[in-house]
């Protein structure tokens, strides 16, 4: 049996947007940190090693936090589309593809959604 029983990806979809909006808002009003001068920084209690002191340091951490973020969305979206397109787990899609990579991958999948 499968390790997650989601029987909708937008369901799924939806729950993660609410749960990581409810999270980013108790974060950005204060929440476990009290008011802090500049509510996206990478510091405080949030950087136990001290990256982050350099002024120039900690800015370019910004844009490296940013990035890291965007990608991993960028990720989620494809494990969205792809259990929409197939209808599988990221695990399963895997795990056939390896069994038969020539006639399992994205243009099989691809060519389904053309127009006839």
């Amino acid at each position: 049996p499968n390790l997650v029983h989601a029987q909708s990806a937008l369901a799924v979809l939806a729950t993660q947007v609410v749960l990581m909006g409810a999270s980013e808002a108790y974060r950005f009003n204060g929440g476990p940190l009290g008011d802090v001068k500049d509510a996206i920084y990478p510091g405080g209690a949030l950087d136990p090693l001290g990256f982050a002191k350099d002024p120039s340091k900690a800015a370019e951490l910004k844009v490296k936090e940013i990035k890291n973020g965007r990608l991993a969305m960028t990720a989620m979206l494809g494990y969205y589309v792809q259990a929409i397109a197939t209808g599988k787990g990221p695990l399963e899609n895997w795990s056939d593809h390896i069994a038969d990579p020539t006639h399992v991958n994205g243009f099989a999948f691809a060519t389904q959604f053309t127009p006839q």
